[in-house]
């Protein structure tokens, strides 16, 4: 019954997202919750934002009430994949080629249960891991992985005023100094 479901929502909410510029990241419909991931297209530094989660929810939520696609009380959630990303599908892992990762399997590949590293390569079978501790590539079925996520690596800033962060302003305004052609004594007065 939930095939059914998240098919006929699929083809709901499909039409919605493309007018939005938006694709739909995953769907899963259990224990009476449907819950819509969106984003954007991949490869754009913004992700989706507060207003386009509000703006589909509100859509897709009054094409269901239409439709009833959806037997008995449920509850739609929509939502962005946010920043570490949960990689279910092969069109998930394609998608985040590049990026850091945490995978979990069912059984032992290679010796192991647990890779982390660079996701270097992706296909409809298998995900290629440049694994962190080894800097070896690891080619992995995915058939074998029980739970796989992006994960997201935060930049440390240096502590207001200290060394570090002086340093930093420095380089900074130094960049953004204007050349002494650059510069004009012109003033911009306007009359009214």
């Amino acid at each position: 019954m939930s095939v059914n479901v998240v098919t006929s929502v699929t083809a709901m909410v499909s039409p919605i997202l493309d007018d939005l510029g938006l694709e739909l990241y995953d769907m899963e419909f259990a224990g009476g919750v449907l819950k819509v991931t969106i984003d954007t297209p991949a490869g754009q530094e913004a992700g989706v934002d507060i207003d386009q989660i509000s703006r589909v929810n509100r859509l897709l939520g009054r094409e269901l009430d239409h439709n009833d696609v959806v037997p008995g009380r449920y509850t739609l959630e929509v939502s962005s994949p946010g920043l570490e990303r949960n990689l279910r599908t092969p069109h998930h892992f394609q998608r985040e080629v590049g990026k850091d990762v945490s995978i979990r399997l069912v059984a032992e590949h290679e010796g192991q249960r647990r890779f982390s590293g660079a996701l270097v390569a992706a296909t409809d079978a298998t995900a290629t891991v440049l694994v962190t501790d080894t800097a070896q590539s690891v080619e992995i079925p995915l058939s074998l992985i029980e739970k796989a996520k992006t994960v997201f690596v935060w930049e440390s800033q240096p502590k207001p005023n200290s060394k570090e962060a002086r340093a930093a302003k420095r380089s900074t305004s130094q960049k953004s100094v204007p050349s002494d052609h650059q510069t004009s004594d012109h003033q911009e007065v306007s009359a009214q």
